[in-house]
């Protein structure tokens, strides 16, 4: 058994530290809310009245914030985690924060003496609840090998992402690309609907082609990222295609901003001289940037 605490027990914090009491930890929570402390004792927990005093005594120190200002003040401010942790704890901290905010925490616990694995988390809260979260893990191979067992009671897949700062890294690169198709999915579904089609046809037809599967697991491992950029749809066509497009969405009065932003990058690459080549060729175009 390992002993935990656990600083910020919201819809992700709570589901999760209940997960490592499920897996035979004894886990010790903070939360600024009475009511996820109440929750947490519910499931099984502990509370503490700060979060230094959470930490007396845990092995693994978990932080689950909502910003890096919180993050940093829950652990370094007044009552902080870091002041009630014992020789020898680790902090994982699995709040969503910028690359430059999780250095600094991790050069601040290194002057103290603490070891730190950011591990930011993939997926939703329906799979915090039943434990089938992603991990994307930054930190020593060795630091993430004491904490892992714990990661594996809240999620069914924890990937290593590099060193020091590498999951945060790898958790913004993964919500900006899934952010934007989001806006991208919503405008051209209103386009769709406005063409008349049916939804559900629509979303059919698209989850068969690299509209919905995605060019990570199709085009772009066909293609650029084995270095042909022969056409298999050349820039040129794809160029056309997409003005068809907003030229009618103009015409109906429908937003296609994400997509007039990519005519541009478009555009870039016919005026680099790569209209002929594969449609994958932006990637190679703007790594060569």
């Amino acid at each position: 058994m390992t002993k935990v605490a656990f600083i910020g027990l919201g819809t992700m914090g709570l589901a999760m530290a209940g997960n490592i009491i499920k897996g035979g930890h004894s886990v010790t929570g903070f939360d600024a809310s009475a009511d996820a402390m109440e929750s947490h004792r519910n499931n099984g927990g502990d509370t503490a009245a700060s979060a230094a005093e959470a930490t007396d005594g845990a092995e693994v120190v978990f932080s689950m914030l909502p910003n890096g200002k919180i993050v940093h003040q829950a652990i370094f401010g007044e009552g902080g985690a870091v002041h009630g942790m014992a020789d020898g704890a680790i902090l994982v901290d699995m709040s969503t924060i910028s690359p430059s905010e999780t250095d600094g925490v991790r050069a601040g616990l290194a002057e103290k003496g603490f070891d730190m694995v950011d591990a930011p988390v993939g997926r939703t809260s329906d799979n915090a609840k039943t434990g089938t979260s992603l991990f994307m893990v930054g930190g020593a191979a060795e630091t993430i090998a004491k904490v892992r067992h714990l990661l594996d009671c809240m999620g069914d897949t924890v990937i290593d992402c590099g060193g020091p700062g590498m999951g945060t890294r790898m958790k913004i690169v993964n919500n900006l690309m899934s952010t934007t198709t989001n806006a991208v999915t919503a405008q051209i579904l209103n386009f769709s609907d406005a063409l008349g089609l049916d939804r559900d046809l629509s979303i059919e037809v698209m989850s068969g082609t690299p509209a919905g599967k995605g060019h990570m697991s199709t085009t772009y491992p066909a293609k650029v990222l084995k270095g042909d950029l022969s056409p298999a749809f050349m820039v040129n066509l794809a160029k056309k295609d997409l003005d068809i497009a907003l030229v009618q969405a103009e015409e109906l009065g429908v937003p296609l901003t994400v997509s007039k932003a990519a005519a541009e990058v478009y555009v870039e690459a016919q005026e680099a001289g790569r209209g002929t080549d594969d449609w994958t060729t932006l990637y190679d175009m703007l790594r060569k940037t």
